[in-house]
């Protein structure tokens, strides 16, 4: 029986094994690859840029639609222009958001997630700070009450501080005084 019968080869013609396998090719693709070989020029045209697109497309969610994306040269650039200016905003706007109240850290690494999705150094940098947190994290776990009031005074008085400077720097607020002359009225 051959190929052309229905019977698929998990090796290609160079008699190595294909990078997809057979069992993952599905039908319609084996088909095209076979009319391409045949020598049918037009059909060669557009079956080598769709197979990598359709066999993507067997991924499920975004895996498969990012890996559709990266299938041709220019969407792997496009991908990684906005991913890497998604990831960019991201990082700098959490990094800007780091010293006030609220979720600064939580967006830094938000940011390096979506830049670890196309950036190997990013993916490195995020999980060093996964591994970085979750020490800190185990020895703050250890350590007595005292220890972990100490840390939450210094982080209570470092966001005042913050608060307070910003405030009479950007504004010329100064609570102080404000809160005297609440006080004495």
């Amino acid at each position: 029986m051959a190929i052309s019968d229905g019977v698929r080869n998990p090796q290609d013609e160079t008699g190595r094994p294909s990078e997809t396998g057979a069992a993952d090719v599905p039908d319609e693709i084996v088909d095209r690859r076979n009319e391409a070989r045949d020598g049918w020029s037009e059909v060669r045209e557009t079956a080598d840029a769709d197979v990598p697109k359709d066999e993507a497309a067997g991924r499920p969610g975004i895996h498969g639609r990012l890996d559709g994306i990266r299938s041709t040269r220019a969407g792997r650039l496009t991908l990684k222009i906005v991913i890497g200016t998604i990831g960019a905003v991201l990082v700098i706007g959490g990094l800007i958001m780091v010293p006030f109240p609220g979720p600064g850290w939580l967006v830094v690494f938000a940011g390096l997630a979506v830049l670890a999705t196309e950036f190997h150094w990013a993916h490195r940098l995020l999980e060093f700070g996964k591994r970085t947190l979750s020490a800190w994290t185990a020895w703050l776990g250890r350590q007595g009450w005292s220890v972990k009031i100490l840390v939450v005074l210094a982080a209570a008085v470092t966001a005042t501080a913050i608060v307070y400077y910003g405030l009479k720097l950007s504004l010329d607020l100064d609570l102080i005084v404000e809160a005297q002359k609440l006080i004495t009225r």
